[in-house]
């Protein structure tokens, strides 16, 4: 007479294909988050440019603030500008609510050309590590590194296969 059933045989190797499965999918889904937050915080800082640059149409500069360096003959701006003077000038009037934080929610920075009619900006998300990887232009490919839009362009941007460090 025969049970029913399955032996242990069985059921260990399903319990390890299982677990082939999920050692293949985990990784993948967590790069899978890490690029949907890059995308995030790419839409996010464009959203910004496209309002301070209607906010400039308006106005003929972007707001005042210190000095400008260069990375391949592209105007970074250096000078700080705080979120709390950009929501003043572009709240409610360009936009509805400002995005502060990128896609790992550390603060979105801005900064502009430091004169008094600042024709300049730079909008920066320090990526994954939250730090500042140094000046660096073009595209990148780890979730560490910065992402990086100044006037009206990316110049350092996640392109293709990102890896984690």
């Amino acid at each position: 007479m025969k049970k029913k059933g399955f032996t242990l045989i069985e059921l260990l190797i399903v319990v390890a294909i299982i677990g082939i499965i999920v050692a293949i999918a985990i990784p993948n889904l967590l790069a899978a988050v890490q690029r949907g937050r890059q995308k995030r915080t790419m839409a996010d800082i464009k959203t910004i440019a496209t309002t301070w640059e209607t906010y400039y149409v308006d106005y003929s500069y972007y707001m005042p603030g210190g000095t400008c360096s260069t990375i391949d003959g592209i105007s970074l701006a250096a000078s700080t500008v705080g979120i709390s003077e950009l929501i003043t000038e572009l709240q409610p009037t360009y936009i509805t609510k400002l995005p502060a934080n990128d896609g790992w929610n550390r603060p979105i920075l801005f900064f502009d050309d430091g004169v008094t009619a600042a024709q300049g900006y730079r909008i920066v998300s320090y990526g994954k590590n939250g730090a500042d990887d140094g000046e660096y232009c073009g595209i990148t490919t780890s979730f560490d590194n910065d992402i990086t839009l100044a006037n009206g362009q990316f110049v350092e941007w996640p392109e293709g296969a990102q890896q984690s460090k």
